[in-house]
This record gives structure tokens, C-alpha cells and sequence, in this order.
């Protein structure tokens, strides 16, 4: 097989807990929207979803995971906002290296197809 016809390992990566997802590569784009933002409806609107979809991803890690991820203010006055927590950031942190090892381990094992 030439170059650019060569066979690719590609793959998907998230975590689970109790069978279903918790962490992927949308939610941790989306903690890191809100970082950068401050609001969980800009993040969502970035991302082209739904308020309702964004939230309930930061529900479900609020809830599943020993702290918070997400501290929201609901709007008023001055608008709401949204601070990614201390375990937010950790959780960006940890799944994107863990990432760029899956990313790693599928590029070498890439070479090893023999199909």
C-alpha cells in the first residue's frame, strides 16, 4: 500500500461511569467554552445547541461526580453567569491527556495493520 492509501487506526474516546458517558470530547469542549465565556448559554450557542442540551451535560456531571463542575448564577440585573470549578478544570485536564495517549497509542499502532 503506498503512503496515502494506508490503513488508519481512528477511534472514539470517553469515560463512563455505571454504563454510561460522563465525560467526552463535546462536554469537555463545552466546560472550556464556558471558561472561556463565562456563560452556559454563549458555550451552548457556540457549539450550535441547545440551552437545554448544555445544561443538562453539566447536570449530569454535577451530579454523577463528587463535585461540581459547573457553578451557575441565574441571570438578573447584571445576567447570570457560569465558573467552571477547581474539579471542572481538573476534568478538562485529565481527559484531554488522556486523549492525546489514545491519540498517540492509536497512531503507532496504526503501523502495525497488516489486513
Amino acid at each position: 500500500m503506498s503512503e496515502d492509501t494506508a490503513l488508519k487506526l481512528n477511534g472514539k474516546l470517553w469515560i463512563e461511569l455505571n454504563g454510561s458517558k460522563l465525560v467526552g470530547p463535546g462536554r469537555v469542549e463545552l466546560l472550556e467554552r464556558i471558561r472561556d465565556c463565562g456563560s452556559i448559554r454563549q458555550a451552548a450557542l457556540q457549539m450550535n445547541m441547545s440551552y437545554r442540551q448544555a445544561w443538562q451535560m453539566i447536570e449530569d456531571m454535577n451530579t454523577r461526580l463528587d463535585a461540581p463542575v459547573v457553578i451557575s448564577q441565574r441571570g438578573g440585573k447584571g445576567g447570570g453567569n457560569a465558573v467552571v470549578t477547581e474539579k471542572g478544570e481538573m476534568v478538562i485536564v485529565e481527559f484531554k491527556s488522556f486523549y492525546k495517549k489514545f491519540q498517540q497509542f492509536l497512531s503507532k499502532q496504526s503501523g502495525s495493520i497488516n489486513l
